[in-house]
């Protein structure tokens, strides 16, 4: 990870663009006033939290859902399963 100033990475935009692209920098952090503020990463890297569907057809949803809130809201508190 490398990380680099406001100023320099206005002045070397271009240079740090290709660094991501070419795999020779995972990430590189861009600092304001010594703190950092944002981080250039590549676009895949970015996009792979997605995750929407990931479980499609894997289960089968009940049709009462509702069916066991009590239940589950005593678990939540503390409580044991009978």
């Amino acid at each position: 990870m490398q990380n680099v100033n406001m100023l320099q990475a206005k002045s070397s935009l271009s240079r740090l663009v290709e660094a991501i692209e070419q795999g020779q920098e995972r990430e590189i952090v861009i600092a304001r006033n010594g703190r950092p503020a944002a981080k250039l990463v590549p676009i895949d890297a970015a996009l792979s939290g997605k995750r929407i569907g990931v479980a499609k057809g894997l289960f089968v949803v009940p049709d009462s859902i509702d069916a066991h809130n009590d239940a589950v809201a005593h678990l939540f508190m503390g409580g044991v399963q009978s």
